[in-house]
């Protein structure tokens, strides 16, 4: 069963972010559905993943987020 996360990632501001970003979530879950928005520092996300799983991976890569 999939869900839906919001979350703030302060630090992501660029392209490179932005890809940095989705690989980590698609670690996680393949099938994740993402959508990042730079100007507000958030992510959309679709997923069956734990939600500790998506903040880990997203960790792991260099990202502190948070669910808004």
């Amino acid at each position: 069963m999939s869900k839906a996360l919001k979350l703030s990632v302060p630090d992501m501001t660029c392209g490179h972010c932005k890809a940095a970003v989705e690989r980590a979530i698609a670690t996680t879950d393949a099938s994740a559905k993402v959508q990042v928005d730079l100007a507000t520092h958030t992510v959309a996300v679709e997923t069956s993943a734990p939600t500790e799983a998506v903040l880990k991976a997203l960790s792991g890569e260099g990202y502190e987020a948070r669910v808004l």
